[in-house]
């Protein structure tokens, strides 16, 4: 009995150790944000040994897994909601139901998920698609676009600009009644990476006569040149996205090759040749004064130029949007950006907000100083979190306002 009640005081402390993460104290509902973080926590660890063991890769493993969480294409009395193709890729499309007298709006959305993981089926997303849709009477679109390791940048950003592209024809928006002067790309984390490059790439294609009204980025991801920043600092292990995940996204989003992995975990992977791009990233210059926080700045480290000529995604602006000239930002529609205090990305999302600012572009900038990175998405059953009802809430009433 004795050895029993021993092995049964070991586990539990050790199922508790593992659970117990400290939380910010103004994130509310702190056991419920510590049972979700060691939740994803426990699926990285899985992830890691099945990786360490050579059976299936590490992104691989959590596709797996976050496979379960898929649903199907199911409309309501609401929304029409189908799967179907835009420019051979593959779509969740949103088509509201109710009567409208007149050209409705229209929202292209794309998921976050490092660039590796995620699709528009995935029951927390076909949730915000399927609302946004409902709640502004707008037509939407969810592109799945193909992910990582089996597919390297530029794939992911080709997939969502050509759907962008193929809809903002004349013709296509009159199929679905869209008026093309309220039309809005948005996307969280590598979803926000990439409407932000979406919505640079088309002030430089002149086949594109539609101009977007918007673009709203939710945490995005927005350089990868410096991964030491004020925010990767505070929040290297803070709920959901740590640094070391970020760095894998990152790394797995250019190529498997592990080099890279392990100099940009070291902040060493930029070669001194594109040592000018620096100045686009500085938060020196960049953040304001509450998010620097005693932080000093230090020059970067440079790495070895055989990393950027084998793999240079990481050196282009359509991976890292904060890397485009001053002329370049001119001319992008009024955005919207989310960050939150506990994230790692806080200050990618800060410093464009400041870059955009600085050249007359009208911004939103919301920050959520009680919330973590992917918390809009934490708004369905036992993991739903007030804060993240509240940031959905607060990104319609945006598009409500501004779209």
């Amino acid at each position: 009995m004795g050895t029993k009640l021993l092995c049964l005081f070991l586990t539990s402390a050790f199922i508790a150790y593992y659970i117990y993460t400290p939380i910010p104290e103004d994130i509310e509902e702190p056991w419920k944000v510590m049972f979700v973080s060691a939740s994803f926590r426990a699926l990285g660890h899985l992830a890691e040994v099945m990786d360490q063991l050579g059976l299936m890769h590490y992104m691989e493993v959590l596709t797996l897994l976050a496979s379960a969480d898929y649903v199907a294409p199911t409309s309501d009395e609401n929304v029409t909601v189908m799967d179907t193709e835009f420019s051979n890729v593959a779509v969740r499309l949103y088509l509201p139901r109710r009567a409208y007298d007149g050209l409705r709006r229209a929202v292209l959305f794309f998921h976050g998920g490092g660039w590796c993981l995620g699709q528009a089926g995935m029951k927390s997303y076909d949730h915000l698609t399927r609302w946004t849709s409902n709640m502004l009477n707008a037509v939407v679109v969810s592109v799945n676009y193909r992910l990582a390791p089996k597919y390297h940048f530029p794939t992911q950003f080709e997939d969502v600009y050509s759907v962008t592209k193929f809809f903002l024809q004349s013709s296509v928006l009159s199929q679905y009644g869209v008026d093309p002067d309220r039309v809005c790309v948005a996307g969280d984390s590598a979803g926000g990476n990439l409407a932000a490059a979406v919505a640079q790439q088309l002030l430089e294609d002149s086949e594109v006569k539609t101009k977007l009204r918007a673009q709203a980025l939710i945490y995005p991801a927005l350089q990868s040149l410096d991964l030491n920043l004020p925010s990767y600092q505070e929040n290297e292990n803070k709920p959901i996205l740590s640094k070391s995940l970020t760095v894998k996204f990152w790394s797995e989003y250019f190529t498997s090759d592990s080099s890279l992995r392990e100099a940009m975990a070291l902040n060493r992977h930029v070669p001194v040749e594109y040592s000018h791009l620096f100045q686009f990233v500085n938060w020196s210059n960049l953040l304001p004064a509450e998010l620097k926080k005693g932080h000093v700045y230090a020059s970067p480290t440079f790495g070895s130029p055989e990393l950027a000529q084998k793999y240079p995604g990481f050196l282009d602006p359509r991976a890292a949007p904060l890397l485009v000239s001053d002329d370049r930002l001119r001319g992008l529609p009024l955005t919207y950006v989310l960050t939150c205090e506990h994230d790692v990305l806080r200050d990618d999302g800060a410093m464009y907000v400041e870059r955009l600012r600085a050249v007359g572009i009208p911004v939103t900038h919301e920050h959520a100083k009680d919330a973590f990175h992917g918390a809009m998405t934490f708004v369905l059953g036992p993991a739903k979190l007030a804060v993240g009802q509240r940031l959905f809430n607060r990104y319609i009433e945006w598009l409500n306002e501004n779209l």
